[in-house]
């Protein structure tokens, strides 16, 4: 069985045969709909490492969440390959396994303008504007960010459209959704937009109409779909148990319908050498975005 969890609950009860999945979440109702099943279906199979029983606990914000993971609140977190970076650099916790979604292993981010826009390259950027999601966004706003300052543009933020960038940086704008960078940048209200290719291929982030009129100036190196953390102080036991469960859902059909809801997952797979190299490149990046640019 599983049981929400409020932050004064986990305080006051945490004992090691409950299992605390957590989500940074706007939306906790909906995520933990989708969270439920697959912590059912996990939490089932590991009374070996004495789990009986499976709670949720909702983060309004990533540094909530590294909180409920450096005290031990939370125990397993999901998320995207710069959420999970960014919890792992505050909190200490570790990689257990990368996480397929819809089939997609990997991606990687998309800069496109306006097909008669005179940019043609990132290094043309300055004086501009550029359209991203929102900063907890691994394609739309962590990416974006490391990628031009690697190319040695700085970005400042904007206090909205009508704001002008100095002539010497990028003035960058919270769009909060896809389909709304898509939009300003279709209108001419920003001169570029980043996003997931994903997104770049999705009739709902990108309509036909659209994709007529931009083009993609830039791809970025690919990085991991997602990953599943666990906290650093985790019993061995139980975090051995929690991947060998992971990875064997991937292939059993009884765990088919908790997986979908459990955002489209497809696989769980080991983080293997290159997916490291990634993500270390991505700590590193954003290192410098939280020095840099925020």
């Amino acid at each position: 069985m599983v049981y929400p969890l409020t932050a004064v609950a986990a305080a006051q009860d945490r004992s090691s045969h409950v299992l605390v999945l957590g989500r940074i979440s706007d939306d906790p109702r909906q995520h933990h709909g989708q969270l439920k099943p697959l912590l059912d279906y996990v939490v089932a199979r590991m009374a070996s490492v004495g789990i009986r029983e499976g709670r949720i606990l909702m983060a309004r914000d990533a540094q909530q969440m590294a909180s409920y993971l450096r005290r031990g609140r939370v125990d397993w977190v999901t998320e995207t390959s710069g959420g999970a970076v960014l919890l792992a650099e505050r909190s200490g916790a570790e990689p257990l396994l990368l996480t397929e979604r819809n089939g997609v292993a990997q991606y990687h981010t998309v800069f496109f303008t306006r097909r008669d826009s005179p940019v043609s390259a990132l290094t043309q950027l300055r004086g501009r504007r550029l359209a991203v999601q929102g900063v907890m966004s691994t394609s739309a706003y962590m990416v974006p960010m490391t990628t031009l300052l690697a190319h040695q543009v700085q970005p400042e933020i904007l206090m909205g459209l009508d704001d002008t960038p100095a002539a010497d940086r990028l003035g960058y704008v919270f769009a909060r959704s896809e389909l709304n960078i898509a939009t300003w940048v279709h209108r001419g209200q920003v001169d570029v937009g980043a996003f997931s290719n994903i997104d770049w291929d999705s009739p709902g982030a990108m309509p036909a109409r659209y994709r007529r009129d931009l083009h993609i100036i830039h791809r970025t190196a690919s990085y991991p779909r997602a990953l599943e953390l666990v906290r650093a102080d985790l019993s061995p036991a139980v975090r051995a148990r929690l991947r060998e469960v992971l990875l064997e859902a991937s292939s059993d059909p009884a765990a088919r319908p908790a997986l979908q809801q459990f955002f489209g997952t497809s696989a769980f797979t080991r983080v293997d050498p290159d997916s490291q190299s990634r993500l270390d490149e991505l700590r590193q990046g954003l290192r410098r975005v939280r020095m840099e640019v925020e």
